[in-house]
Order: C-alpha cells, then structure tokens, then sequence
C-alpha cells in the first residue's frame, strides 16, 4: 500500500523528536503552519497530530497547541503500521541504524494453514519470515503465510489482530535472543478481502517491554466495515 501523507509527515516529525533533534517541551507548528510546511490540508495536518498523540511522541493542549511530551515511550499503532514496510515503521521508532531481512519460500500447507487460509491441505503456500534490528539488536520477528497467487495485502479490506503475551515458538526466542521460558508480545493478524476470504494470516513477535501500549485505530463510518 502506499504511504498515506500523514505518516510520512508524523513519521518524520517521530524520528526527530526521538533523535532530539525536537526536544521535550517544544511545542510544534500549528495545525495551519503544519499544513502548509508540507503542502497538505488541515485535515492531514490533524492527522498527524493525532497519530502522534497516538504514539506517545506528543501532548495537546487545549488553546496552546502541541508539545513534545517530557518522556516519550513506544506505542504500537495499528492499523497505521499496515502501510508502512517494515523499514519504514522501525526507522520512525529509533535513531540507530535499522536492518531487515526476508526469506521467502514455498511450503505445503499442513493441516492448521489449510483452516487458517481455507485452502486444501498440501497446497501451495507463501511463507516470508522478516528480521528486523536495530543497532544490532533484535526488535521483531514476522511470518505470513498466503495462497500461492497472492502478493502483499493490496486486495485485503479488514484487518484483525489478536493480542497476547506467549512463549515464543524456538526460532522467534532464537532471533529475539531470549530463553526459551521468556514470554514475547505476540500479534497475531488476519487479513481479510472484502467477502472475507483470506488474504494473509502473519505472526508478529516482540520483545515483552519494546512497547508501553498496543492500540488498535480504525476509521468510523469506513464503508468497508458496515
């Protein structure tokens, strides 16, 4: 999916405040000064006060304005996220360098894929896993599995996850460097087209205390969720 313009801008606003180049306390643009820095409306301007509202990164007050907020902590927020590759999500979160690597295969369908992605058992499956660091530690592990046929959630017109603090499978405790009786944030997705057929399922592992909060942010009156 394409980057809507209100991430770019609250992303790039994210990495200097967490970079402190912005530092806490500062209050930034308004929302007209906002808009027309980055040539956009006041409702995109709004948005990107609200994801970093969202995220933690800021504060409003009433008749004042935006600030930085003294102590900023990492918020996961979804469905945000879903548009960014993960480069883009981590880079936005840290200052250090951020590396990610993909392995992709085809595998056969065992019995849980075939119910999880309604497909026969023994099909063929697209199973990516993604590594993702930062300055050399581990941040998250990723796996989807999808029909052969498929690429990417383009086609996808909900989003479900499932939240819940696990112990991790071997290779997601392996990557993450913990012991095998650590327990990891683990979100579990689904990605579904419009006559909910399945587009993607993916297992998203996180270290325990890489965030304060997990929130789930959806759009009101989206026809696709009536």
């Amino acid at each position: 999916m394409a980057e809507p313009a209100y991430v770019k801008i609250a992303g790039d606003l994210a990495r200097q405040i967490r970079s402190g180049e912005i530092p806490p306390g500062s209050q930034l643009p308004s929302l007209d000064d906002l808009a027309q820095i980055n040539g956009v409306s006041r409702i995109v301007a709004r948005q990107v006060f609200e994801l970093l509202v969202s995220q933690g990164l800021v504060r409003t007050v009433r008749r004042k304005g935006a600030f930085v907020v003294d102590e900023p902590n990492l918020i996961r927020v979804s469905p945000e996220r879903q548009f960014e590759d993960p480069e883009v999500t981590f880079r936005n979160e840290a200052v250090e360098e951020v590396e990610v690597s993909r392995d992709t295969e085809t595998v056969a369908a065992d019995t849980l894929l075939s119910e999880a992605l309604g497909v026969e058992v023994g099909a063929d499956v697209v199973h990516v896993t993604t590594r993702a660091s930062i300055g050399g530690r581990p941040v998250s592990i990723s796996e989807s599995y999808q029909p052969v046929g498929l690429e990417g959630t383009e086609s996808a017109a909900f989003l479900e996850e499932t939240l819940s603090d696990v112990v991790p499978s071997a290779d997601h405790a392996e990557w993450l460097q913990l012991s095998p009786a650590d327990v990891v944030k683990s979100v579990d997705q689904r990605f579904l087209g419009p006559s909910d057929d399945v587009v993607m399922v993916s297992t998203i592992s996180y270290p325990r205390d890489r965030y304060s909060a997990m929130r789930f942010r959806m759009a009101l009156g989206d026809p696709k969720i009536q």
